[in-house]
């Protein structure tokens, strides 16, 4: 299926490589040369899919993945040269899907953009169509989230680990079980990475993130959507 993806990268001789690679899978790929005219491009065409460098002139990656949450779900890989876990996951802080350190193999960031696209566009599997538990509406057909009178905005990534834990409420999962069933086996990521998605995800949708009512903490163990 061919996607449109949008590299937001100022390094010429990189974004040509990336284009090239990501139009061999049959993907149509524009460029953006930094983040100020990467932002606005992902405004206007609206892609299925952003590559962003985290170090960009004008605007950097972080402030323009921030901009993005604030208005798109769009599935974002973020490119960084920086080799700390910390700051990696400061990218996955901020929404992005998955990450990729430079420099890296066209080809790995080919299968990466392959993964992401998979697992961000099927639908998550359930008994019943929706979940309903005390205030908050879960719709898994319209991958929708309803809470009171307000519809939090959830990534695909979270709406995925969210529809995981309430498809069996009470039920325990562990961060392995949880990398599995929402980021596929071919995720290379850290158990942290988890937990990211998980508070931004209570962020999102608890009343009071100090005391969480639907993704619960199962010491030792992992999460948990609801009561036992």
């Amino acid at each position: 299926m061919t996607h449109d993806i949008l590299v937001i990268e100022d390094d010429p001789g990189i974004a040509r490589i990336i284009r090239l690679y990501l139009e061999r899978d049959g993907h149509t790929v524009s460029i953006a040369g930094d983040g100020v005219a990467g932002l606005n491009a992902a405004r206007t065409d609206h892609p299925d899919l952003i590559v962003l460098d985290l170090m960009l002139p004008r605007l950097d990656g972080m402030e323009v993945c921030r901009a993005l949450r604030q208005e798109s779900d769009v599935p974002i890989i973020m490119a960084t040269a920086r080799v700390d876990e910390d700051d990696r996951l400061a990218g996955l802080d901020l929404g992005a899907d998955d990450y990729i350190v430079k420099p890296f193999s066209p080809r790995e960031l080919a299968a990466r953009v392959r993964a992401v696209l998979r697992r961000t566009s099927r639908r998550p599997a359930a008994e019943s169509a929706r979940v309903e538990f005390d205030g908050i509406t879960i719709d898994f057909q319209t991958q929708t989230v309803v809470r009171g009178d307000g519809k939090p905005s959830l990534t695909p990534t979270e709406f995925r680990l969210l529809a995981m834990l309430a498809s069996q409420p009470g039920r325990p999962f562990s961060r392995d079980q949880i990398i599995e069933g929402v980021f596929g086996y071919d995720f290379d990521g850290y158990d942290r990475t988890v937990d990211v998605h998980i508070a931004n995800l209570r962020r999102k949708i608890e009343p009071d993130v100090r005391k969480p009512r639907y993704v619960q903490t199962v010491h030792g163990v992992g999460y948990r959507f609801g009561d036992a």
